[in-house]
């Protein structure tokens, strides 16, 4: 097989040293280059070669990628950062032209994927179970659309429709222990009450567009799946048996044919490509309610890895053009994550223990 040069964004990300670590044990020769705006991005010990780029907000992302792309002869671009995927989508055939491929979605389906009140209203249309949701524009309405969801009788949730991880994402509830929060509670709690956000919302200068849902009391699942333009290949679900910091820390694959058959019709009716996230949550009947999409590789898609289905690699070779074999998937693989370090030398050398 050919030697192949693979460059990933965004590999400060907490989910990027998995991701490396997905394409560093498939049995061919695969360079990898990194790229990151943070210096001290933890990816950059783990790849062959590092550069430090702007943000995707500025203005030159777009030229300085494709001259790092040209310059380290890459064949395949994996974006890991939400802000980047459309900029990545309108301009993947600037990099076609240098005969390098882009993971990416078409930018039609991957504007509403990115969007989680576009995707509820599409999911909507296709028959797929969400939770009740309405879009907001100014405080009054966020008041109004509260109540109708049955807040402080029933817990309500709310998030920016467009969003990268937990951030911004709170759930309103009357039944909160502040003592117990503040003495014995990690500062990352998404529990708050309409009373304490109020103020805030209110002397909002702009106020910003919000979502406001039902909350989903069950369990909660991420999906992983593989997608070659609209026809799905594979779909891995996993629970998200414990979080921190809105990232799994434990996990199981589970082959919930419910669960697959939602996420294979999103995927399709979005003509999505390469690997794709979706999010599930199941409901008080235990009906699994979509939540959210991240139209790009999640961050714990290691596990799909460890249960025999390298969705990551799978990526890089629809990229190329490749026959991807199927899939034996190990449903049941449990994954515990935990903290690992790196470490620097006076010359900047980086080491493990």
């Amino acid at each position: 097989m050919q030697k192949i040069n693979i460059l990933i964004t965004g590999t400060g990300a907490p989910g990027a040293p998995s991701i490396i670590q997905s394409l560093r044990v498939i049995n061919r020769k695969i360079k990898i280059i990194g790229v990151d705006m943070d210096e001290n991005s933890v990816g950059f010990s783990m790849v062959d070669k590092y550069y430090l780029v702007r943000p995707a907000e500025n203005k030159n992302f777009i030229k300085d990628i494709l001259q790092i792309a040209k310059k380290e002869k890459i064949d395949v671009i994996i974006p890991l950062v939400t802000k980047e995927l459309l900029k990545f989508s309108e301009n993947k055939k600037l990099f076609e032209k240098e005969n390098i491929k882009v993971s990416i979605s078409d930018p039609l389906g991957l504007k509403i994927a990115n969007n989680k009140y576009l995707l509820m209203k599409h999911c909507l249309k296709e028959n797929i179970p969400v939770p009740e949701f309405k879009l907001v524009k100014n405080y009054n309405e966020f008041k109004r659309a509260v109540f109708d969801l049955g807040y402080p009788k029933n817990n309500v949730c709310f998030k920016p429709p467009v969003s990268n991880g937990m951030r911004g994402f709170r759930i309103l509830t009357k039944s909160i222990n502040r003592l117990d929060i503040l003495l014995n509670q990690k500062p990352d709690d998404v529990l708050t009450s309409l009373e304490e956000i109020a103020p805030v919302l209110k002397g909002a200068k702009s106020f910003p567009d919000l979502l406001v849902m039902e909350y989903l009391p069950g369990q909660e699942y991420s999906v992983d799946i593989l997608v070659d333009n609209g026809r799905c290949i594979v779909v891995v679900p996993r629970s998200r048996d414990k979080l921190k910091m809105g990232i799994s820390f434990v996990g199981t694959t589970v082959k919930d044919q419910e669960i697959i058959k939602y996420s294979k019709k999103i995927v399709e009716t979005l003509k999505l490509n390469g690997n794709i996230g979706l999010q599930f949550k199941r409901d008080k009947k235990e009906i699994p309610k979509i939540i959210e999409s991240n139209p790009r590789v999640q961050g714990t898609m290691v596990l799909a890895t460890a249960s025999k289905a390298n969705l990551v690699y799978g990526a890089v070779q629809l990229c190329l053009g490749e026959k991807i074999k199927p899939f034996k998937i190990a449903w049941g693989t449990k994954m515990i994550r935990y903290w690992k370090e790196v470490y620097y030398d006076k010359r900047g050398h980086s080491f493990t223990l």
